[in-house]
């Protein structure tokens, strides 16, 4: 897969293609795999060139059948993701006090109501936040990020005695998880 040419013509700083309204017929499966931890591999082999992941990042979509696809309006080809393709690698908080969340391919989002915060089980069990990003893609907190995160948050009483963790942004709370309650 000899990507130069097309990456002549592209600037991994323009807009995501509108995924959500390529249906091509042609289909097949890609050698690709997202790691755990984000990093990309191309035939075992892995991609270095971060503008290269950045193209291919604005390229893919989750599909109804749960599959990973990266898709142009010509073909499709079905990919691998260990856990979630992208992976949240710094935080931000703004001057009106609104959370931006970095990922490692170069998204930007405001948490927010159409992207907040869900505990989910990682593939060795332990509950951390996703957010969503686009086209049924999400990103995965970074231990470091999720750490940080963790020192900034507010602790609630749930309805079940239990205490979650959690921050506020655009007035919508992001969960970051839940301690036992204490016994007397």
């Amino acid at each position: 897969m000899n990507l130069e040419p097309l990456l002549k013509h592209v600037d991994p700083d323009a807009a995501i293609p509108p995924l959500d309204r390529w249906n091509p017929a042609r289909a097949g499966e890609m050698d690709l795999e997202i790691t755990l931890d984000g990093r990309w591999f191309h035939e075992g082999r892995e991609m270095t060139r971060p503008r290269l992941v950045r193209l291919l990042s604005t390229l893919l979509r989750r599909e109804e059948d749960g599959g990973y696809y990266l898709v142009t309006p010509a073909e499709k080809q079905r990919i691998r993701v260990v856990d979630r393709p992208f992976v949240g690698v710094d935080a931000e908080q703004d001057e009106a006090g609104d959370w931006w969340l970095i990922t490692n391919v170069g998204d930007r989002v405001r948490l927010d109501e159409a992207h907040r915060f869900q505990l989910s089980a990682m593939p060795d069990g332990d509950e951390i936040p996703e957010v969503p990003i686009r086209f049924g893609l999400s990103a995965r907190l970074g231990r470091n990020v999720y750490y940080r995160l963790v020192e900034c948050a507010e602790q609630r009483d749930t309805s079940n005695g239990l205490v979650e963790l959690g921050l506020v942004s655009v007035g919508v709370w992001q969960p970051l998880g839940v301690l036992p309650a204490e016994t007397p």
